[in-house]
């Protein structure tokens, strides 16, 4: 663990951590590509978040660890926690019982947006917070990547872990030796809004647990090796794209493209209900899109002319429409206020 600046100890930290959008890119961030070669992701955080509390529990509750998301658990033994993200993160840091942790989230999980990450990120930003500790973004996004994929052995990436830390719109490499780099990418005035201006996103109502894909997805890293390197230049056009003061139509025509390498990735990363509805999007304007995530269900993400939008929403009346916009930060403290990451 890197070191830590020691400030005053709480008794009650809330951090927010955003949620994130891969454009291109997912896949390379898997070990079993970027320990052959480096891989490299373009993402963006956007306005929706996960919040954790974590908080001194009251002794005369008489339980160790009480921890509120989707399930409730009141257990004495730290080993006893289900939640296996929390528990590791408490092992980490050495917290002594009795704790407090409860998680609620604008956005459901198993949706392709990175939460899991996000919660280990903005779990760990709380707990350092809690022991005094100020630390960077950087430590934070390493110490939660080595709990899900050294510690839990989780078939996960590097990539939500580094979005969720750092915020904004990123160029990411992961290189062999384990390191990665971060480009933030400053932008022309103006060009971040008109992104978001052409994009909308859509719930297919399909949560699903990505170790599956993703396991599959590593097994055939060999044989995919093309489809992954292309899938990194992807990632690299794009970022051109965006310094040149974004080219809608370019974006929208790489974005498709990317979103047919990806889908031979895995047998279950599309079905013949999310090739609908992307070719319905297409049919009414979509210049381009893609399932977020590992694919199989969650959010679908397209690239549309505002004039288009309407056609698209009528298209996909089926959906929900989750309006998003960008979110320049990483996780960070709301109580202790004045209280940095």
């Amino acid at each position: 663990m890197a070191e830590a600046s020691v400030a005053q100890t709480h008794d009650l930290v809330m951090t927010r951590t955003p949620l994130r959008v891969s454009f291109a890119g997912g896949g390379t961030d898997l070990p079993e590509f970027y320990q052959r070669e480096h891989g490299a992701v373009l993402s963006t955080t956007i306005d929706k978040y996960l919040y954790v509390t974590v908080k001194r529990h009251g002794v005369l509750f008489n339980e160790g660890f009480r921890l509120n998301y989707s399930e409730t658990e009141h257990v004495q033994r730290l080993d006893d926690i289900k939640n296996h993200i929390a528990r590791e993160c408490l092992r980490l840091m050495k917290i002594e019982p009795p704790i407090y942790i409860n998680t609620v989230a604008d956005l459901p999980d198993f949706s392709g947006l990175g939460s899991s990450s996000s919660f280990a990120v903005g779990l760990l930003n709380a707990l350092h917070v809690f022991r005094g500790e100020r630390v960077s973004a950087a430590q934070l996004a390493g110490e939660a990547s080595h709990v899900e994929i050294d510690v839990l052995q989780r078939s996960v990436g590097k990539q939500d872990h580094y979005a969720a830390a750092f915020g904004g719109l990123n160029f990411f490499c992961f290189m062999p030796d384990g390191r990665v780099t971060i480009e933030h990418q400053q932008l022309p005035e103006g060009t971040i809004h008109r992104l978001f201006d052409h994009l909308l996103m859509f719930w297919t109502r399909v949560r699903r647990d990505a170790s599956a894909i993703l396991v599959e997805q590593q097994r055939k890293t060999v044989g995919n090796l093309e489809l992954l390197r292309a899938m990194r230049e992807h990632a690299r056009v794009l970022q051109g794209l965006m310094g040149n003061g974004f080219d809608p139509l370019e974006f929208g025509r790489v974005l498709d493209e990317t979103w047919g390498r990806k889908r031979q990735l895995a047998s279950s990363i599309t079905n013949d209900q999310i090739d609908g509805w992307y070719r319905l999007a297409r049919d009414a304007g979509a210049m381009g899109g893609k399932i977020c995530g590992a694919g199989g269900g969650g959010f679908l993400l397209l690239v549309i002319p505002p004039g288009r939008k309407e056609a698209v929403r009528q298209a996909l009346s089926n959906l929900d429409e989750v309006p998003i916009h960008y979110e320049a930060q990483g996780s960070c403290v709301l109580f202790p206020r004045g209280h940095g990451s």
